[in-house]
């Protein structure tokens, strides 16, 4: 299971006295402008408070026009309040990243061939391609490569796991990150970020919500939206002509009242909120997104990729299992395979003692005046001497070498079996005789095989992708069960699919922690970076996996699902509840001249001012409402576009409609006991 990050409650108490002073801040016209439906909301409400000014001025009753302008700025104010709120919780977010920020001093190598000839300098002093020692105890100065040695880093501060992970040189797993700490041993990091541009300060900047863009559906959203504006634009701007005809008063109070109603404030205001919290939500996931296109376009993902060393697997190959030949009890071997590793530092050697320890309880300990034999390209072998003793493990030629070429049908039959299976069979002899096969394989994260089911079931395609052979890796698909496989795929490979995917109008996931996934994270429509990955890795994508765990798609893509859900539900209810402020308003306006609408006051509305003003305030008071459920988000469940739609309208559009009912009918009840209009 991953770990999640810490909870920030809804309502915290800090978040909420910044959001109050940035809200006010976020009124600004100039900010204000990128959301059309406040903004045209703001300029109704200046000119109506303009109104209520020059009637108090001229001596004529203005107090329900300033009261409706009062309303109006409310509603305005608790529109940005959701949006403040919601970067609130990144601020927050951001903090907590930032503490895990050190003013930190690096061992700056005067000479790459001498470790003990360094320069203590200020890890802010640091350029791209410096190299620094970090020993035990010492903390990563900058995002780098590791180019020497092997040691076990504590990746707390970023990823809040306290299980300290190895890195070494080589491979895909050769990433540190400035602020880590090495619990063990030393390293020589080739620096690979300039000062203020480092893993841990993009992270900060994306929490904070700096480079948050609009998605495409948002940008759609914002069309209709503004369209919807401009038709009720033209309805207003014609209805004095109605008014004059029928003889019916009409201030510019009431329009504005009329006009806020009707324009679907309600989504407007909640907006923002909505994809900012998306991207919190994935940060409580332990994921970093570049952006809000990022965490919207996982919601549609329908083609995910994965690369399967390190991804799938755990990239090492690891012991599985003893084979024992005829006459050996697997125990025996079992403990003879510990001894043999005892020297071997290598996580093939470590999984060995693990594997003997774990499955038969075996504790091997180092024989007094022993000598460890290290692996060489020459023998293929490693083990231990003492004195006449000798334990070898190895290549399976070697092995058979040492005991002089003999070996039983059941050695042969395990090491062609293993072998087909994708495995690597190792050799084990002790004390002269051949004792079994020791199995090596790339083994499969536990529980992944279930999450790619729950994948399937919200229709969404598994592929792994890797450089083995298709034996191997045919093996490996069916283990983890994946639904497709590409075997011996290289980067050009991982693109090419990518782009044949897409051209087919599928939106494609990928994930990868190595340098050649570089290009296809880039390439793909969400590209997830493991931690663990290399820079160019988690540069290229447009999110990053702190628990770097491939699984945690399933999180990411029901987030974006989720994102897009919360949205067109609420989008429905604004929608739908500007129909029962139509019934408040229009009948209250044009009732007095044309006593038939009054059958259209179906709520018993007490008068046509009461009516207007507690349209108005319901207007308002409805976006904060709303605040909770655009931040934690409407619930996702897997089902298909059809039954998601009858849902919405179901839920939300009948909700739409019936709450706007009851909630004015309430506070026209609360107006009229205080006597406002009498």
């Amino acid at each position: 299971m991953s770990r999640k990050a810490e909870t920030i409650g809804l309502f915290d108490r800090d978040i909420l006295i910044r959001a109050i002073r940035d809200a006010f801040a976020k009124m600004n016209p100039r900010t204000l402008i990128r959301n059309p439906v406040i903004f045209v909301t703001e300029i109704i409400a200046l000119l109506t408070t303009f109104v209520g000014i020059r009637e108090m001025v001229s001596g004529q009753a203005w107090a329900f026009s300033i009261v409706i302008a009062i309303w109006l700025w409310i509603t305005v104010l608790f529109a940005t309040f959701a949006e403040a709120v919601a970067e609130g919780r990144g601020r927050v977010r951001a903090e907590s990243l930032r503490r895990a920020r050190s003013d930190t001093m690096a061992k700056r190598l005067d000479d790459p061939a001498d470790r003990a000839a360094f320069t203590l300098v200020p890890a802010p002093q640091l350029r791209r391609e410096d190299l620094v020692l970090v020993e035990a105890g010492d903390l990563v100065p900058a995002d780098g490569e590791i180019v020497e040695g092997i040691a076990s880093v504590n990746e707390s501060a970023v990823t809040g796991e306290s299980a300290p992970v190895i890195r070494e040189a080589g491979g895909d797993r050769s990433a540190v990150t400035g602020g880590t700490e090495l619990v063990s041993d030393w390293l020589v990091v080739r620096v690979t970020s300039e000062p203020g541009s480092s893993f841990l300060d993009r992270m900060i900047t994306l929490v904070e919500g700096a480079a948050r863009r609009k998605t495409p559906n948002e940008i759609a959203l914002d069309i209709l939206l503004a369209g919807l504006t401009i038709v009720f634009v033209i309805v207003v701007v014609t209805l004095p002509g109605f008014a004059a005809y029928s003889h019916t008063r009409l201030g510019i109070a009431e329009l504005a009242a009329l006009f806020v109603c009707l324009i679907p404030t309600t989504i407007g205001g909640l907006l923002s909120a909505i994809g900012i919290a998306g991207m919190d939500r994935l940060v409580r996931f332990n994921v970093i997104a570049t952006s809000g296109r990022a965490v919207e376009a996982a919601g549609d993902v329908d083609t995910l990729l994965l690369d399967k060393t390190g991804t799938i697997t755990f990239g090492n190959r690891m012991a599985s299992a003893f084979h024992p030949v005829p006459g050996v009890d697997v125990r025996r071997m079992a403990e003879a395979a510990a001894c043999a590793s005892l020297g071997d530092e290598t996580p093939e050697g470590r999984s060995i003692v693990r594997l003997a320890r774990e499955e038969f309880g075996v504790d091997p300990v180092l024989p007094d005046g022993a000598e460890i034999v290290k692996f060489s390209a020459n023998t293929r072998l490693s083990g231990i001497d003492a004195g006449e003793r000798h334990w070898r493990k190895g290549a399976v030629d070697s092995i058979l070498d040492l005991v002089g070429g003999a070996a039983p049908d059941a050695f042969g039959a395990a090491v062609d079996r293993i072998a087909r299976a994708g495995g690597t069979p190792l050799g084990l002899m002790a004390e002269g005789a051949l004792l079994g096969v020791i199995e090596l394989k790339d083994i499969v994260k536990p529980g992944i095989r279930e999450r790619f089911e729950a994948l399937r079931r919200i229709g969404i395609r598994t592929v792994m992708v890797t450089g083995d052979n298709r034996v191997t890796a045919s093996v490996i698909a069916a283990e983890a069960g994946v639904d497709d496989v590409i075997a011996q795929a290289t980067p050009e490979d991982k693109l090419g699919y990518i782009r044949k995917a897409q051209a087919e109008g599928r939106l494609v996931a990928m994930c990868g922690d190595g340098t050649n996934d570089a290009p296809a994270l880039a390439q793909a429509d969400v590209g997830v970076a493991m931690q663990t990955g290399t820079q160019a890795a988690r540069e290229a994508g447009n999110m990053v996996d702190l628990d770097s765990d491939p699984t945690k798609l399933i999180e990411i893509v029901q987030i974006g699902k989720q994102l897009l859900i919360t949205r067109g539900a609420l989008t429905t209810f604004s929608i739908a509840n500007d129909i029962a402020k139509y019934f408040a308003i229009l009948p209250a306006i044009f009732a007095a001249s044309y006593p038939q609408l009054g059958a259209l006051n179906i709520m018993a509305l007490a008068s046509p001012e009461s009516a207007i003003l507690s349209a108005v305030i319901f207007n308002a008071l409805v976006i904060v409402v709303l605040v909770p459920l655009a931040l934690r988000g409407v619930a996702f469940r897997p089902m298909g576009a059809a039954a998601l739609l009858r849902r919405n309208l179901l839920i939300y559009g009948l909700g739409g409609i019936v709450t706007p009912f009851v909630g004015i009918k309430v506070i026209d009840l609360i107006l009229n006991s205080f006597h406002i209009f009498s």
